[in-house]
């Protein structure tokens, strides 16, 4: 029986970052990724960059970004890239470091876990694998590896009162509407016996600040292209139903005229086009049993957003309903033909943007993020704004329909991210750390989730593993001073005041 020192569920960008560390420490790892791709969103189509400030990247984080400006014969680090480019680092660091990853493998949800006491020691994949680990790491989006080990996890958004905040639960509204104002509810307009457009609830679900299980829209970083010697056009996918575009047709006759997908190019040809409005690439309301759900269940929720997002780019560059203006001027984007070559030249990963987050003894929230106490323990910093995407539409006090969920809350400094935060409760698992799937508010979490911190989590996270098992096997007891030597001795950035890189 061969047993690892870190097992590595999942290969994000972050799990990958975790590998690297626990070799660079003379470790033995394994990375699983449930996949044929490794780099999550990173190599995903997220080529723009959400890094906040820059200063406040460090270790193999920033030293990956560096790398994708060798790629281009750049100096420096460089924010905006390619997949496939991003693809090539990741890999550069595997043949490196001679990691060993596991592509196309997920945990069996039912019993995949085996514990003894408070210890994870083995995971099973759905393949009947066996992996055998002192230390475990959960680097997926989805938090299955936490979620199936005992461990407390929230879905969904708290209430402001739990944790004395303002951005969590349910948004005030319509003054926070990303959508045109006047946008009828109704099947049959002025009709509400026809019942409501699909998607479009018929109220926010409580009042402002309660807490529900509704998640921020997943959508694809879609990488596209104007230039046509590399590029497919998106046809009209099968499966298509017009009635789901209602809401934009809409939109368009109320007055909007751009901000459909966005077109941020990360090379002269090539974009990242992220969600941009109220109705846009997001598929609201259609992600909240995600989290929870089985792999049968999470395909179909995949495949939907797939044939929604190809709809809508299909829909903008050919519907009738659409006026020409905007048709032509989004007619020259298609899907790049040396990208995602192994899917289609669509994007592999959907955009998990939150999913399951731990509870742990300490829980991440505004708090810190707004640098309003200190934090003794900085495992890396974060220092995006505080940014959810809309969960839903619902009709408003006006009759109309309007967006709720969305908020975007700039930062005047980086802030430190406990350690603690990546650790589970004590009695409910010791050799587990979490660097995606955190213990944070949603109201946290919407800056944490950015891939550069998830690089500086999975580097810092791998480094306490390897600490917790020269000592006693617990994460909690890792002893901070020696973690933060360690990460500044690893160019990690900890603190913008006071302590800075080693």
């Amino acid at each position: 029986m061969k047993q690892y020192d870190l097992v590595i569920y999942g290969g994000t960008a972050a799990g990958i970052t975790a590998a690297v560390q626990a070799s660079i420490m003379g470790k033995s790892a394994v990375v699983i990724e449930q996949s044929r791709r490794i780099g999550g969103m990173t190599t995903g189509g997220l080529g723009d960059t959400d890094v906040g400030m820059k200063e406040a990247v460090g270790g193999l984080s920033l030293e990956f970004y560096q790398r994708i400006a060798q790629k281009y014969a750049q100096d420096g680090a460089c924010w905006l890239f390619e997949p496939k480019v991003a693809l090539e680092v990741l890999q550069d660091w595997v043949a490196e470091h001679n990691l060993e990853v596991v592509c196309g493998e997920r945990l069996e949800l039912k019993n995949g876990v085996t514990r003894q006491g408070s210890r994870i020691t083995s995971i099973t994949m759905e393949s009947g694998k066996v992996y055998h680990g002192k230390m475990f790491i959960d680097a997926s989006y989805e938090g299955d590896l936490m979620g199936h080990s005992g461990v407390s996890y929230v879905v969904g958004r708290e209430p402001n009162a739990r944790y004395g905040e303002t951005l969590n639960g349910i948004q005030p509204g319509p003054e926070l509407n990303e959508l045109p104002p006047g946008i009828d509810p109704y099947v049959i307009k002025g009709m509400p016996s026809s019942g409501l457009l699909p998607r479009v609830n018929a109220d926010r679900g409580g009042d402002a600040g309660e807490g529900d299980r509704k998640l921020q829209a997943y959508n694809f970083r879609m990488c596209l292209t104007d230039n046509p010697g590399n590029r497919l056009m998106i046809s009209k996918p099968e499966g298509y139903n017009e009635a789901d575009y209602e809401i934009l047709f809409r939109a368009i006759e109320q007055g909007q005229r751009s901000r459909f997908f966005k077109l941020n190019r990360v090379t002269a040809d090539k974009t990242d086009s992220n969600n941009n409005s109220g109705i846009s690439t997001d598929f609201n309301g259609m992600n909240h049993s995600y989290p929870e759900a089985d792999y049968a269940a999470r395909d179909k929720i995949w495949e939907a957003h797939r044939i929604y997002q190809q709809g809508v780019v299909w829909t903008i560059q050919n519907h009738p309903r659409v006026p020409e203006e905007i048709r032509e001027a989004y007619k020259p984007w298609g899907l790049p033909l040396d990208e995602f070559t192994d899917s289609g030249h669509w994007p592999s990963q959907l955009y998990i943007r939150e999913s399951r987050r731990m509870t742990g003894d300490y829980v991440v929230t505004e708090h810190d993020v707004r640098r309003e106490h200190p934090v003794p323990d900085s495992a890396g910093m974060g220092s995006f704004a505080m940014d959810s995407h809309h969960t839903q539409y619902y009709v408003n006090e006006d009759g109309h329909v309007s967006t709720e969920g969305g908020f975007y809350i700039r930062l005047a400094e980086p802030y430190p991210i406990s350690y603690r935060a990546m650790v589970p409760k004590r009695s409910e698992c010791t050799n587990l750390i979490v660097p995606v799937c955190l213990s944070a508010t949603h109201a946290a979490y919407g800056s944490i989730r950015m891939e550069p911190v998830f690089m500086i989590l999975g580097q810092s996270a791998a480094a306490a593993a390897v600490l917790a098992l020269e000592a006693d096997g617990m994460v909690q007891d890792v002893e901070y001073g020696q973690l933060q030597a360690v990460l500044l001795e690893s160019n990690q950035v900890l603190y913008t005041t006071g302590l800075s890189r080693g």
